[in-house]
């Protein structure tokens, strides 16, 4: 179904924005990701920001690594340019292309895994270099590709679906991507498309390095033992014919609270999840403030959503190089290689 895109329908009815296209014209191929899965909700908050922002789909480049976040950009944007990198290997793929070519907006797309364990080099340098983009962290604890082993930002206590506990201290991108410079830190939810749209619309317009952490829960790997629809039951009852994978159809997860208010979710396994939203009084331009809010409520075993760091006056990687406002893919030979005496000059510049 990856390769089956979807009827290319336009009603006379469907409203337009100011570039001339529907919100259909920012959608891409058909999703294969499980029924209910939060990652769904997040591409069509991005769809919506785009088209909102009336954003022309050929100016954006769309980058990700590996994993079940990573196939998301081919559900969305179909127009665009898009580039699936290898594991952990995004943010500098990202790089690269931003300094090529500046004029993009660049989105990169990436998961827990695919951040906070191979690619948490590569997270933390784009982050203190202030690369230009818009990276999204589609975040469910898990590694949804191989069966819902723990992710580096499963929590401590957290038991995975075979009852294992998770000992290990969990990695919070976050507090790392306040700690390394990025301009723009914010934290949502799949299911509250109130709070997260606006916030992928003001990272895509930040002037520097965009974070958002997005809680998006798993709804595959919670089956548990003794039901008949588990992975397990399956597997016994079909070895000597196939095996199979039945995935349990959930509904999606959404949530509506108000500013300041904490709100308790039951995830599809029963688990509870409790998130906490700022207050419209809370101060976004205070780095060390927001790490130690964030740090607070963690404590109290709560996730804190919302913009939690914006600096007002941010500059990216292209102002700390001093490079030209033309895009270097677009230089001529004689400019990229001003030839032996300029390079002189320059190397003499610096003795």
């Amino acid at each position: 179904m990856t390769y089956i895109a979807k009827p290319i329908l336009h009603h006379p009815s469907l409203t337009r924005n100011q570039v001339g296209y529907t919100r259909r014209d920012y959608e891409g191929r058909i999703s294969t990701l499980c029924a209910g899965c939060g990652h769904d909700s997040i591409s069509a908050a991005i769809v919506q920001a785009c088209w909102e922002m009336n954003i022309e789909p050929h100016r954006v480049a769309k980058m990700s690594g590996i994993g079940c976040s990573s196939k998301t950009p081919d559900y969305f944007l179909g127009a665009s340019h898009g580039f699936n990198t290898v594991h952990g290997r995004m943010p500098s793929v990202l790089t690269g292309a931003n300094l090529a070519n500046r004029e993009l907006l660049y989105l990169g797309v990436s998961g827990d895994g695919d951040s906070a364990s191979i690619g948490l080099g590569q997270f933390a340098n784009a982050m203190r270099r202030s690369v230009r983009m818009a990276y999204i962290v589609e975040n469910n604890g898990v590694y949804g590709l191989t069966k819902g082993q723990f992710s580096a930002t499963a929590d401590q206590g957290s038991k995975s679906k075979k009852g294992v506990v998770n000992n290990d201290s969990p990695i919070d991108l976050v507090g790392i991507a306040l700690q390394l410079g990025a301009t723009y830190v914010a934290r949502s939810f799949s299911g509250d498309k109130a709070q997260l749209v606006p916030l992928i619309k003001g990272a895509i317009d930040h002037g520097g390095a965009a974070f958002i952490d997005v809680i998006s829960p798993c709804v595959t790997f919670n089956n548990h033992q003794g039901s008949t629809k588990s992975y397990d039951y399956v597997r016994e009852h079909n070895e000597t014919v196939n095996r199979i994978d039945f995935i349990k159809q959930h509904s999606e997860i959404t949530a509506a609270y108000q500013p300041g208010e904490v709100t308790e979710i039951e995830q599809h396994d029963g688990s509870i999840l409790r998130l906490r939203k700022l207050t419209n009084d809370y101060d976004p331009t205070n780095r060390y403030s927001a790490l130690s809010y964030v740090n607070e409520h963690q404590a109290k075993g709560e996730v804190v959503t919302g913009l939690l760091y914006i600096d007002p006056d941010a500059t990216d990687l292209h102002t700390a190089l001093n490079t030209c406002d033309q895009p270097l893919n677009s230089l001529a030979l004689d400019k990229l290689c001003p030839g032996s005496d300029i390079l002189s000059k320059i190397n003499m510049s610096f003795r």
